[in-house]
């Protein structure tokens, strides 16, 4: 069946992949929602941005009227946005991630009451967990958010809930491991190794490179939304789920995989202090996602990083100029 959905944060690094992905395996029309931050580029979508069923509207999740506009007009809402790196949060403040992660979610949430839509998509996040205390994590691990950004997001994610809880609303919490892939911003590890190995630059890394993640393609996080999006209600609303691959592995041995994919494994590496609030591990539970809807994570992390690594030594002018386009906000 024919659905219109909404994704903010539409020409995100996940939410572009997610709407490339909607576009190609289903009849669905899809709106992207971006306010063209930092991390918003309209160069994830260009190779369909011309597509007959995507239409794009520049503007932000905290324009209550707007987002009222839009909602009226879906069947669904994927709320993808965010400001979402954890350092920027460290570094600069969490102001910006309250009003986009909370306020923003809450905008979205009373638009939905006003107008009811069949199912809300909110994309959490792994790091509302902190550090694991089982292995692996499952949805109903302690909440303890060690930094600001994912502290917004925990608030976001449990706002969400609270909706479902009081109001009765179709939500849906998605909590996502760590992704990457394919048109990835650089500040991030994975496309940050790759694009200083492919610089010739050393490999900075924080602390020792001990903390591990549970690493998540992109392209299987857009088929576990489109699962998501084509259960039956009933089994998934109301309901928080991992997306996670049940592997982790640590910084360290993920710079060395890269350098060795790059082709230049005798490259330096820097070590810089360990990051304030560091998570020292994470690994998701994946039980929960495979029983309601029958996925499952396919890309290991080998073949994953394979594709990766082609992707940005393909497209070297893509990243640089998102490398200068950063460079030239923190300069100003």
């Amino acid at each position: 069946m024919s659905k219109r959905v909404l994704v903010t944060g539409g020409a995100g690094f996940i939410s572009s992949n997610v709407i490339r992905h909607l576009l190609a395996r289903t009849p669905y029309e899809v709106v992207s929602l971006d306010a063209l931050t930092y991390a918003g580029n309209l160069e994830n979508l260009a190779d369909v941005m011309s597509h007959e069923r995507l239409s794009f509207v520049h503007g932000d999740i905290r324009d209550a009227a707007l987002v009222a506009d839009l909602a009226a007009g879906v069947d669904v809402i994927v709320n993808a946005a965010a400001e979402s790196h954890v350092e920027k949060s460290i570094a600069e403040g969490a102001s910006e991630f309250v009003t986009t992660n909370v306020e923003g979610t809450q905008i979205l949430l009373d638009a939905i009451r006003r107008t009811p839509v069949e199912r809300f998509i909110l994309i959490s996040s792994s790091e509302v967990y902190g550090t694991a205390e089982t292995d692996p994590m499952d949805e109903r691990h302690p909440l303890e958010p060690r930094s600001p950004y994912a502290a917004t997001k925990a608030g976001g994610d449990r706002l969400a809930y609270s909706y479902f809880v009081t109001y009765g609303l179709p939500i849906v919490i998605v909590r996502p491991f760590n992704n990457y892939g394919p048109r990835q911003h650089p500040e991030k590890a994975v496309p940050r190794f790759i694009t200083q190995a492919l610089a010739g630059e050393a490999l900075t890394i924080h602390g020792d490179g001990h903390a591990s993640r549970d690493w998540l393609y992109v392209d299987d996080h857009a088929e576990a939304i489109e699962a998501l999006i084509e259960a039956p209600l009933d089994a998934v609303a109301g309901e928080v789920v991992n997306v996670a691959t049940g592997v982790d592995i640590s910084v360290a041995e993920i710079a060395d995989l890269v350098l060795d994919a790059v082709g230049n494994p005798e490259a330096t590496k820097e070590y810089l202090p360990e990051r304030p609030g560091q998570v020292d591990r994470h690994i998701g539970s994946t039980g929960k996602m495979e029983r309601l809807t029958g996925w499952r994570a396919r890309t290991d992390f080998a073949a994953g990083l394979e594709q990766t690594v082609a992707w940005y030594r393909e497209n070297e002018a893509w990243w640089r100029s998102v490398l200068g386009r950063a460079d030239r906000v923190s300069s100003s």
